[in-house]
């Protein structure tokens, strides 16, 4: 089974990631993982702090001679500005210097977090809360990227929407998406739409506001059969909703025609199945996103995200004072403007981490060698349908 754990505080010392269940013999890409993560840290409307970490792995086991072993991989990512943070973050110093923050953001998890926790200082929060973690899942997401890569399924995004402007995907050609949004700066793939979502970014820095949007994630080349329909949390739309909706400001996950469905006919609704001896059966439409019954349909997986403007505004919105219970301006922690591209990468990486996992539940398989050649039987016995 693959799994992954992270850990870290935003200004503490660095993030920590485990991955276990990776088979022996992948190929680690040491500058492939750092890419990924120079990836995430792109895009316009990120803040001063990508102007300071230049994110860069380093791995501690599970990998020799640039081949996973079969053992657990750790991983760590250094916060390269924790020079700046070494009082107020300390683990072994018990005086905060009077650095507590007492003035929770609406829309973060200052307030809940401090009331479950029953800290004082929702800085105790903030600092796990933080979508800093999120990096450590990208270099997960990476090495699942790189199992995947093995059988010729390849997880790619880019940004649909930000605020009302929305990316005109008519206009783009198709084998012109991915180049496309990897050259814009909010990494959107209609040239248009893309200077005028930098627009409505530039508008809402200057008002001390911050915009959302939505990513979509589309992975190719999956074969039909991950997942399965006889339960309930072992179905791959559920899995990838939950790892999709735990990226910090997601608040919606859609596959396929999504919530366009709820205006449509039956008729008009779902993929009819053709068959010929080149391409065997296959769809002329992908309304249901690639998935059916809880399992890939042979498909592209296509999923969209909606990402909420950041909580952290430079203008805060009223809250209250934890001390003296009176109203107050929220903390203005730093933050950025807009993350939706950065999302995108994010959320790459966390529909590689489940489709690696179901990948790897279906054909086992404790080395490389031995997923290829059940994977392959199981393609041929497709071929004989």
């Amino acid at each position: 089974m693959i799994r992954f754990t992270t850990a870290g505080e935003s200004h503490g010392e660095g993030l920590l990631v485990i991955l276990e269940g990776i088979p022996a013999g992948l190929l680690i890409n040491y500058e492939g993982i750092n890419v990924e993560l120079a990836r995430r840290q792109k895009g316009y409307g990120r803040g001063q702090r990508m102007n300071i970490e230049a994110d860069s792995v380093k791995i501690f086991s599970g990998v020799r001679h640039k081949r996973s072993i079969g053992s657990p991989i750790a991983m760590y990512i250094a916060n390269k500005d924790f020079k700046n943070w070494t009082h107020i973050m300390s683990p072994t110093s018990s005086d905060s210097n009077g650095t507590a923050l007492l003035k929770p953001r609406p829309g973060h998890a200052d307030m809940s977090g401090l009331m479950k926790y029953g800290v004082s200082d929702f800085r105790d929060i903030l600092e796990r809360a933080s979508a800093r973690e999120t990096a450590a899942r990208v270099a997960a997401g990476a090495v699942c990227k790189a199992l995947l890569k093995e059988f010729g399924i390849s997880v790619m995004s880019y940004t649909a929407q930000i605020g009302n402007i929305i990316a005109d995907m008519s206009s783009v050609q198709e084998d012109k998406i991915w180049c496309n949004a990897e050259m814009s700066y909010v990494r959107c793939p209609d040239k248009t739409s893309g200077e005028k979502m930098i627009q409505l970014i530039k508008e809402a820095e200057t008002k001390g506001d911050s915009v959302g949007g939505k990513v979509v994630v589309v992975v190719n080349n999956v074969f039909a059969g991950l997942g399965s329909h006889t339960q309930w949390d072992l179905k791959l739309d559920g899995r990838l909703a939950q790892s999709l909706i735990s990226i910090q400001a997601i608040k919606a996950v859609e596959f396929g025609a999504g919530t366009k469905l709820a205006e449509l006919l039956g008729s008009q609704s779902h993929d009819e199945i053709f068959y010929n001896k080149m391409k065997g059966f296959y769809r002329n439409t992908n309304r249901a996103g690639g998935i059916e019954g809880g399992m890939s349909n042979g498909e592209p997986i296509v999923v969209t995200c909606t990402m909420k403007a950041i909580p952290s505004l430079s203008s805060p919105l009223s809250s209250v004072n934890l001390v003296t219970k009176k109203t107050d301006k929220a903390e203005a922690v730093r933050s950025d403007v807009c993350a939706v591209p950065a999302v995108g990468i994010v959320a790459e990486a966390a529909v590689a981490i489940e489709l690696a996992k179901a990948l790897k539940e279906k054909f086992g398989g404790d080395s490389l060698e031995d997923m290829k050649k059940n994977v392959s039987i199981y393609k041929e016995r497709l071929k004989a349908l």
